[in-house]
Protein backbone atom coordinates (compact mmCIF):
# COMPACT_ATOMS: atom_id res chain seq x y z
CA UNK A 1 0.00 0.00 0.00
CA UNK A 2 1.42 3.37 -1.07
CA UNK A 3 0.87 6.17 1.42
CA UNK A 4 -0.87 9.40 0.47
CA UNK A 5 1.09 12.18 -1.23
CA UNK A 6 0.61 14.32 1.89
CA UNK A 7 2.78 11.95 3.93
CA UNK A 8 0.10 10.20 5.97
CA UNK A 9 0.15 6.42 6.36
CA UNK A 10 -3.25 6.09 4.66
CA UNK A 11 -3.63 5.54 0.91
CA UNK A 12 -4.58 8.59 -1.19
CA UNK A 13 -7.99 7.02 -1.87
CA UNK A 14 -8.85 7.13 1.86
CA UNK A 15 -6.88 10.24 2.87
CA UNK A 16 -6.89 13.29 0.61
CA UNK A 17 -8.87 12.06 -2.39
CA UNK A 18 -12.30 12.18 -0.65
CA UNK A 19 -11.62 15.77 0.45
CA UNK A 20 -10.44 16.81 -3.02
CA UNK A 21 -13.46 15.15 -4.67
CA UNK A 22 -15.90 16.77 -2.23
CA UNK A 23 -16.99 13.49 -0.63
CA UNK A 24 -15.64 14.65 2.76
CA UNK A 25 -14.77 17.95 4.40
CA UNK A 26 -11.31 18.63 5.76
CA UNK A 27 -11.50 18.13 9.53
CA UNK A 28 -8.84 20.76 10.31
CA UNK A 29 -6.63 23.43 8.79
CA UNK A 30 -3.81 20.88 8.65
CA UNK A 31 -5.98 18.36 6.79
CA UNK A 32 -6.97 21.05 4.29
CA UNK A 33 -3.30 21.95 3.81
CA UNK A 34 -2.43 18.31 3.24
CA UNK A 35 -5.26 17.92 0.72
CA UNK A 36 -4.13 21.08 -1.10
CA UNK A 37 -0.60 19.67 -1.39
CA UNK A 38 -2.03 16.42 -2.78
CA UNK A 39 -4.14 18.45 -5.22
CA UNK A 40 -0.94 20.05 -6.53
CA UNK A 41 0.53 16.58 -7.00
CA UNK A 42 -2.47 15.34 -9.00
CA UNK A 43 -3.05 18.69 -10.74
CA UNK A 44 -6.58 19.32 -9.45
CA UNK A 45 -6.71 23.07 -10.03
CA UNK A 46 -10.49 23.30 -9.53
CA UNK A 47 -10.07 22.03 -5.96
CA UNK A 48 -7.13 24.34 -5.32
CA UNK A 49 -9.25 27.34 -6.30
CA UNK A 50 -12.39 26.14 -4.48
CA UNK A 51 -10.42 25.62 -1.26
CA UNK A 52 -9.31 29.26 -1.16
CA UNK A 53 -11.44 31.66 0.88
CA UNK A 54 -13.88 33.27 -1.57
CA UNK A 55 -12.85 36.82 -0.58
CA UNK A 56 -9.25 35.98 -1.60
CA UNK A 57 -10.03 34.52 -5.05
CA UNK A 58 -10.28 37.88 -6.84
CA UNK A 59 -6.54 38.05 -7.50
CA UNK A 60 -6.16 34.46 -8.72
CA UNK A 61 -4.92 33.73 -12.20
CA UNK A 62 -5.95 30.19 -13.08
CA UNK A 63 -3.22 29.74 -15.69
CA UNK A 64 -0.55 30.54 -13.08
CA UNK A 65 -1.96 27.92 -10.71
CA UNK A 66 -2.01 25.36 -13.52
CA UNK A 67 1.58 26.22 -14.45
CA UNK A 68 2.83 25.98 -10.83
CA UNK A 69 1.08 22.65 -10.25
CA UNK A 70 2.12 21.00 -13.51
CA UNK A 71 5.60 22.40 -14.09
CA UNK A 72 6.95 20.99 -10.83
CA UNK A 73 7.50 17.41 -9.73
CA UNK A 74 6.17 17.29 -6.18
CA UNK A 75 8.30 15.09 -3.91
CA UNK A 76 7.17 15.41 -0.29
CA UNK A 77 5.37 17.48 2.31
CA UNK A 78 6.88 18.28 5.68
CA UNK A 79 4.63 19.78 8.36
CA UNK A 80 6.76 21.97 10.63
CA UNK A 81 4.05 23.21 12.98
CA UNK A 82 0.27 23.25 12.96
CA UNK A 83 -2.30 24.81 15.24
CA UNK A 84 -5.99 25.60 14.82
CA UNK A 85 -5.67 28.32 12.16
CA UNK A 86 -2.08 28.14 10.87
CA UNK A 87 0.14 25.51 9.30
CA UNK A 88 3.84 25.94 8.66
CA UNK A 89 5.16 23.50 6.09
CA UNK A 90 7.82 22.76 3.53
CA UNK A 91 6.83 21.37 0.14
CA UNK A 92 9.78 19.69 -1.56
CA UNK A 93 9.75 19.58 -5.35
CA UNK A 94 11.87 19.51 -8.48
CA UNK A 95 11.41 22.48 -10.79
CA UNK A 96 11.24 22.14 -14.56
CA UNK A 97 15.04 22.24 -14.81
CA UNK A 98 15.29 19.31 -12.38
CA UNK A 99 16.64 21.30 -9.43
CA UNK A 100 15.42 20.29 -5.99
CA UNK A 101 13.52 23.20 -4.41
CA UNK A 102 11.73 23.86 -1.12
CA UNK A 103 8.64 26.02 -0.78
CA UNK A 104 8.50 27.07 2.89
CA UNK A 105 5.21 28.65 3.92
CA UNK A 106 3.25 29.58 7.01
CA UNK A 107 -0.39 29.47 5.87
CA UNK A 108 -3.46 30.96 7.51
CA UNK A 109 -6.82 29.21 7.30
CA UNK A 110 -10.40 30.23 8.05
CA UNK A 111 -13.29 28.03 9.16
CA UNK A 112 -16.47 29.26 7.51
CA UNK A 113 -19.90 27.65 7.03
CA UNK A 114 -18.64 24.23 8.13
CA UNK A 115 -15.58 24.20 5.87
CA UNK A 116 -11.91 25.09 6.10
CA UNK A 117 -10.43 27.49 3.54
CA UNK A 118 -6.91 28.69 2.75
CA UNK A 119 -6.70 32.46 3.34
CA UNK A 120 -3.10 33.45 2.72
CA UNK A 121 0.49 32.70 3.55
CA UNK A 122 3.90 34.05 4.36
CA UNK A 123 6.65 32.51 2.27
CA UNK A 124 10.27 31.40 2.60
CA UNK A 125 12.49 34.16 4.04
CA UNK A 126 9.52 36.19 5.36
CA UNK A 127 8.73 33.54 7.98
CA UNK A 128 9.94 34.69 11.36
CA UNK A 129 10.63 32.14 14.04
Amino acid sequence: MKSCFCGSDQPFSKCCSPVIKGAANAASAEKLMRSRYSAYVVGDVDYLIASILSSERHSLIRSEIVEWAKSNSWKSLEIIKADTFTVEFKAHFRDRSGRLQVHHEKSTFVYEAGNWFYKDGVFNDDISN
